[in-house]
């Protein structure tokens, strides 16, 4: 494979195009069944310690390698002489929308045509395409109502009818219907129109102008195509959370506890971003009880509810979060970090999870629907606040759940996303190496 950034490449089985080594991936399907040959590649790497990354939505693998390059590019400098690292990238299906640029990867707008308005681009048709693979013609129809923009309600029912299909709510049983986010359950009108306020307020729109790209709240109709497209959007990280749970407990999990088990000393270093922060935290499920293989875990701009970890829920006594207590199966700090910058996870994801029948409304805050990449992990006691300046001077924890702003590097990003994905800085590697304890 070709270099990237005129850098020279050596690595381990399949990690060209990454400028450390020993690097592997870790390939996983959508059920969370692991390519056994990755799997093996990376039981073979000579090291002392494993980073093992997980990105978050990624239109394809090339963009994973990307974002694993450039991330683990600083690491080699910050550890101490006794650990020899290895470098493991989790590849699993996901996608991006086009118009979602990567700082220092793609200039806003660069990835998507211009001129389009609501209508789908290519690259982001192809990503759709291969996210739903048996969804060519509904896919088509979702296409078309997005160019077209009616100003008739028929052409949202219709258009919402297709995304709850997209999305699997229909297939979804009535014992847990309740489960699903209202986004898909309530009139798709006010719906997108609450998405289209949404935008606004995430910078992706202008209110005051009416001839704007479709994302405009004004003009009847034909105004609120901006939000459907967002519903669209919002469907497939509904997909994708769903997935990175599967994908970390039945996937990541079992092969770390398998690689483990062959490799008893080797020691493990989980990071995820986004939806993949899911993806590593949920294979916490997998690892046994008592067991000290996993040493750190750093969850960069989390795409999960801030009360995962948490004990019982400050609204449901009687619940706990969906990873209550895992943090105890690390041999080491769970570091969530976050930032106030990520409008992703600042206006969106408290939208999209928020539950059918809430009085509050569509767009009303309630501290329930956080995430833990806007506001660090809420409701586990003990669990401290630590600027991103603190944690680097003084340390973390050595065990438990530590919240980390970040917000002073993680600042960066176009909309609608915001600095949602503005994670390849220095400053988070070596958050990374000291929650490890392998610095210098």
């Amino acid at each position: 494979m070709a270099d990237i950034g005129g850098r020279s490449r050596t690595a381990v089985g399949i990690g060209a195009g990454i400028g450390v080594a020993p690097y592997a991936e870790l390939t996983f399907d959508s059920e969370g069944d692991v390519d056994r040959a990755t799997q093996g590649t990376v039981a073979r790497m000579e090291a002392t310690d494993l980073l093992v990354f997980a990105h978050g939505w990624n239109s394809d693998r090339s963009t994973a390698t990307r974002l694993y390059d450039r991330f683990f590019s600083p690491f080699p400098r910050l550890v101490g002489s006794g650990v020899r690292l290895g470098y493991v990238g989790v590849v699993w299906p996901a996608m991006r929308f086009s118009d979602e640029p990567i700082p220092d990867f793609d200039a806003p707008g660069a990835l998507a045509e211009p001129g389009l308005g609501t209508a789908l681009d290519p690259a982001t048709r192809r990503a759709l395409a291969e996210f739903w693979p048996e969804r060519r013609a509904e896919l088509d129809r979702v296409a078309e109502l997005l160019e077209e923009q009616s100003d008739s309600a028929a052409a949202f029912i219709e258009f919402g009818a297709l995304v709850r299909e997209l999305a699997g709510v229909d297939a979804v049983p009535a014992a847990v219907a309740p489960a699903v986010p209202a986004i898909f359950t309530e009139d798709v009108l006010e719906v997108c129109r609450a998405l289209s306020t949404a935008l606004v307020r995430a910078g992706a729109a202008d209110p005051a102008d009416p001839a704007g790209p479709g994302l405009t709240i004004g003009g009847g109709l034909r105004g609120l195509w901006g939000g459907a497209k967002e519903l669209l959007r919002q469907a497939t990280y509904y997909k994708m959370k769903k997935r990175a749970g599967v994908v970390g407990e039945r996937g990541l999990g079992p092969v770390l506890t398998e690689l483990a088990a062959a490799r008893p000393a080797l020691r493990f270093h989980l990071i995820g971003h986004s939806f993949g922060a899911r993806v590593v935290s949920f294979s916490l499920r997998a690892v046994p009880d008592r067991a000290r293989y996993v040493k750190s875990v750093t969850l960069l701009q989390g795409a999960f509810s801030h009360y995962a970890f948490a004990d019982r829920l400050p609204h449901d006594k009687s619940n706990g979060g969906a990873l209550r207590g895992l943090q105890r199966r690390v041999d080491g700090p769970v570091v969530a970090c976050h930032s106030p910058h990520d409008s992703a996870l600042k206006v969106f994801y408290p939208l999209a999870s928020r539950m059918a029948g809430d009085s509050a409304g569509l767009l009303g805050f309630d501290e329930r629907w956080g995430a833990i990449g806007h506001d660090g992990v809420r409701a586990v006691p003990g669990a401290p606040r630590l600027s991103l300046e603190t944690a680097l001077r003084e340390g973390v924890p050595a065990a438990g759940c530590v919240s980390v702003d970040a917000g002073s590097v993680v600042r960066r990003g176009g909309a609608p996303s915001g600095a949602h994905s503005d994670i390849c800085h220095e400053e988070l590697a070596r958050v990374v190496v000291t929650a490890g304890r392998m610095g210098r």
